[in-house]
This record gives C-alpha cells, structure tokens and sequence, in this order.
C-alpha cells in the first residue's frame, strides 16, 4: 500500500548504521508535521538504505516536503510494531508529471464566442406531445 503526506520536516533523528547478515546497512528516522483538522499531527517515519538516507540529507528541519510511504505491521513477543517507510521525498507542491490526455487544456482551447448572449428557456425547443420518449 503506497500512501503520500504532505508536511514540514519537525525533526531528524540521527543515521543508525549496523550489520547484519546480508551486509551493512542505514537508517534514519524523521519527524513529520502534517495538518490533521484544525490542529497539527506529528508522524515518525524513517528512511533505510546509504541512497534513501542521502535523500532526505538534502533537505533541512523546516522543509516543507511530500512523502510517499509504505505502512507495514509485524509482531515481535505478543506486541505489534508498526513501521512508516518513506521510500520517496520531494518539495511539497511539486507538480506530478503529467499522465494521459489533459481534458483542461483541451477544454480551454475551445472558448466559447464572445458577444454571444447566454441561451434562456425560451430556447428550448417546444414539447412535443407525440414524443414518447422519457427523457
């Protein structure tokens, strides 16, 4: 499940590094300030890996960013853990790339006549009562 949150960065915590079986590895985690209603939520996520950790270097405590992120549950001893792993970090109000036919711009190219008076219900064709048609 990919989900996205727009926000501003509150906190960074410092890069954990170990190593495990299949090799050494990073971690970071993050505070993210996000509006939730009337008042501000806060949500602990983190980042693994050297180049993921790298991205989110590029960005200062204040920054207003859009995360994409994965939730995942796991139990551990009869108690659940529950892990927020961004996987992608941009500036917040970065426009998506566009994907498909854009019915906005086509729409704008089709402007309706200037001058031309708005059609009233007199317009309207008159009713016709040998129509039986019941639209």
């Amino acid at each position: 499940m990919a989900l996205e949150l727009e926000g501003r960065i509150a906190r960074k915590l410092n890069v954990q590094t170990g190593t495990s079986a299949r090799g050494a590895w990073s971690k970071q985690e993050f505070i993210l300030e996000y509006q939730e209603g009337n008042f501000p939520s806060q949500i602990c996520m983190n980042v693994w890996g050297e180049d993921k950790v790298r991205d989110l270097d590029k960005y200062q405590v204040g920054d207003k960013v859009k995360v994409s992120f994965n939730l995942s549950s796991r139990e551990f001893n009869g108690r659940w853990y529950t892990d927020v792993r961004a996987w992608r970090i941009e500036p917040a109000g970065q426009a998506a790339p566009q994907q498909g036919y854009d019915y906005a711009q086509s729409a704008a190219s089709y402007a309706a006549p200037t001058g031309a008076p708005m059609p009233t219900i007199d317009d309207l064709p008159a009713e016709n009562s040998d129509d039986d048609l019941p639209f």
